[in-house]
């Protein structure tokens, strides 16, 4: 079995230690070994159910021990695992398994019947009688390291997802990343959606380097019942993205005193929650990772340890083990500021059966080996100078205000480093008149209570006038998507949040 797929490196830690902890949940708790039988009896069944290497298997259940052992077993039957997000719409999920073509779907008890019409075989997991007669022995399901781990499907442009191919080798180059060397990910949590990419370090950087995964409760997570998890599993490490984190550290900055290090990303990292997490808990490191998921989490990293001056903003950081980056300008040759393109072992085979997205998105690589491809991101970056890549903001972020071209990320970076700010997303629109204009969103900091007039006064100390927000709506809280994300599509009109932009300050302070 090749170390360079996930059950190939699986096997070797459960030769190593079988006696290990591998998962817990609540009180429970499962040994490699008991974890490596449990998948090889359900391997034994999808493999009777036809599921064969390349195929898919899409997987709907709430997280759980039996949520590991089922991802774990598609893989050892040689098939790839398509996750349906539990927080979208039943319409959703059957589009995904009708789009991933999985022929079989594994459901627990909460999520049987499902709500969407499907021709695809269902096992319950946690109620299927063949199960206890599958041997537990290895089930013998084959594939290479570029076969296919995992199919997750993103948002597209054109408002149809697209599902990204993710291979063996991706998955198991981000799990021996050196930058886990030391054990600051010997415990994980696993709280992120499964069919989030976060879910790929939050399980298999610890199943494949002897850790322990916990997994938590299948219900929202609140700063407090957070930092009691990680308190009671004496978790090492935990990732959030750069939303949730943001509230996290406004909420209760403690809550990560348990751990060694805290991964964010997935967004901009407000500057002002990593000054706060770290002045609350001055041995941790928060590590910012940055990366879409068509090149398996992450490309670069950048690890702020002691402190951090909240007026900087966190740097994209420099390529992990067997990556490369490249900023590239129109004619894609090298230069100091443009757009980020990203090559290296990571990089996912390409768009699930969109041969035309994949060729408009992937592309041959002229700088690396013969044969290799570079994933184009469409984020505009920069070098900073001491040559850590700086983000400027989104593929789609330039937009024209009074004539002039201005890059709505570099307006977001100063609206955050502004006193008395804690988060801030901006966004252009337009006005009644339809003229294009910017609108900052803004949750403020504890205790902090500028007025919106007095956010768009220091934004015009830095910018030029055509520069400064239109508008600027304090919030009590950004909307995320079920991913953690800004949902910029949630954020209300200008025009309509006046109520809020006079009760958020008061609100915080009564808080």
């Amino acid at each position: 079995m090749s170390p360079c797929t996930v059950q190939g490196r699986f096997a070797a830690q459960v030769e190593q230690h079988p006696d290990a902890v591998a998962v817990e949940f609540g009180d429970q708790a499962v040994s490699y070994a008991e974890l490596d039988a449990r998948a090889n009896r359900l391997a034994h069944r999808l493999i009777g159910l036809g599921v064969r290497a390349e195929s898919r298997v899409a997987v709907l259940q709430e997280r759980s021990i039996d949520l590991v052992v089922s991802l774990l077993a598609v893989l050892k039957a040689g098939a790839a695992y398509v996750p349906l997000h539990s927080g979208y719409p039943a319409s959703r999920q059957g589009w995904v398994l009708a789009d991933a073509g999985a022929q079989v779907l594994l459901v627990d008890r909460a999520w049987h019947p499902v709500g969407f019409e499907h021709g695809a075989h269902v096992v319950v997991v946690d109620q299927d009688p063949e199960l206890a007669g599958q041997p537990t022995s290895d089930p013998g399901g084959r594939v290479s390291p570029d076969g296919l781990a995992y199919v997750i499907h993103t948002s597209g442009s054109t408002g149809v997802p697209k599902g990204v191919a993710v291979s063996h080798q991706g998955v198991v180059d981000l799990a021996t990343e050196p930058c886990w060397a030391d054990g600051a990910q010997r415990a994980v949590l696993l709280h992120a959606p499964y069919a989030f990419d976060i879910s790929t370090y939050e399980l298999w950087v610890p199943l494949l380097n002897g850790g322990r995964v916990v997994v938590a409760p299948p219900r929202h997570l609140d700063a407090s019942s957070l930092r009691d998890l990680l308190v009671r599993h004496e978790i090492t490490a935990v990732h959030l993205t750069a939303g949730i984190f943001g509230v996290v550290a406004d909420e209760l900055p403690e809550a990560f005193r348990p751990v060694r290090e805290v991964l964010t990303g997935g967004d901009v990292v407000p500057p002002a929650a990593v000054s706060r997490v770290l002045a609350a808990c001055p041995q941790v490191r928060v590590r910012h990772l940055y990366g879409p998921t068509e090149i398996t989490l992450f490309v670069t990293h950048w690890v702020v340890a002691g402190s951090w001056d909240g007026a900087r903003r966190v740097p994209l950081g420099r390529p992990r083990s067997g990556m490369r980056a490249y900023v590239l300008d129109e004619n894609l040759a090298r230069t100091d500021s443009g757009e980020l393109f990203v090559a290296g072992s990571g990089v996912a085979r390409g768009y699930l059966d969109r041969p035309g997205l994949t060729a408009e998105r992937f592309l041959p690589d002229p700088f690396g080996p013969p044969g290799s491809r570079m994933y184009r991101t469409g984020d505009a970056v920069r070098v900073g100078p001491d040559g850590a890549l700086e983000f400027l903001g989104r593929g789609d972020g330039q937009v024209k205000i009074r004539g002039f071209r201005v890059e709505v990320g570099e307006v977001e970076s100063v609206v955050s480093r502004l006193p008395g700010v804690s988060r801030a997303v901006v966004v252009a629109g337009t006005d009644r008149h339809g003229t294009r204009q910017l609108v900052a969103y803004v949750v403020l900091g504890p205790g902090a209570a500028p007025t919106a007039e007095d956010l768009r006064a220091g934004v015009a100390r830095v910018l030029p006038d055509y520069m400064v927000p239109a508008a600027v709506v304090l919030l009590a809280e950004l909307p995320l998507t079920p991913n953690g994300k800004v949902d910029r599509e949630a954020l209300p009109d200008p025009g309509r949040a006046a109520p809020a932009r006079r009760r958020t300050a008061a609100a915080r302070r009564r808080g």
